[in-house]
């Protein structure tokens, strides 16, 4: 919060002196009004483009052990197409995060705890696990739901078209890949107020 309050403050200062130089009344005033709601805004984008990063990569993780372990002709193809599609959104967040920094966006935080984005589960354990598709399904449920609460943040409050475009895009694949692996663990399924 400290940081967002910093970040929030030197927009503030600076869009106060881009609405002074503007020709005065209430048109200065409200010029700097929506900077500063921009500059809140794409400080959120960067903190979603930083923090799914590593989502991602905790996903391919988990997806890569359960190639080799997968059970089922159903977990070892959903892992591969996690492996290939989150790969393909690194490269997306990577660039998106790059391109703000050299723009000194400061970057914010999406507010979201460990648990709610998903990051709490023992992606270890499933290297060693029994009932191996049945642990990696409830932990990729997590791990899916959290990916979903991160990129309705970004929906409701970020700037940058291009990820909010890829937020867009994470919040239809993931709830079809949720609805696939509630699907397959039937009763044993977790419920999703186990995670929010």
């Amino acid at each position: 919060m400290k940081k967002i309050s910093l970040v929030l403050f030197a927009a503030l200062a600076l869009t106060t002196t881009v609405g002074c130089a503007e020709h005065g009344g209430d048109h200065g005033a409200g010029a700097a009004t929506t900077a500063a709601t921009t500059s809140s805004g794409l400080a959120l984008d960067r903190a979603f483009a930083a923090e799914m990063i590593p989502h991602h990569e905790s996903a391919i993780e988990m997806a890569v052990i359960a190639q080799e372990r997968g059970e089922s002709p159903f977990v070892r193809k959903l892992a591969a197409n996690i492996v290939k599609s989150q790969a393909v959104e690194i490269e997306a967040l990577t660039a998106a995060e790059t391109r703000l920094a050299k723009a000194s966006v400061e970057r914010g935080s999406l507010g979201l705890a460990d648990h709610m984005a998903g990051m709490s589960g023992d992606t270890a354990s499933l290297k060693t696990v029994d009932r191996f598709d049945e642990a990696f399904l409830k932990l990729m449920i997590a791990h899916h739901e959290g990916a979903v609460a991160m990129s309705k943040v970004e929906l409701a409050k970020g700037q940058d078209p291009d990820l909010i475009a890829l937020a867009e895009a994470i919040q239809v694949a993931q709830k079809e890949e949720i609805a696939q692996m509630r699907s397959t663990l039937g009763a044993d399924a977790p419920s999703s107020s186990e995670h929010h």
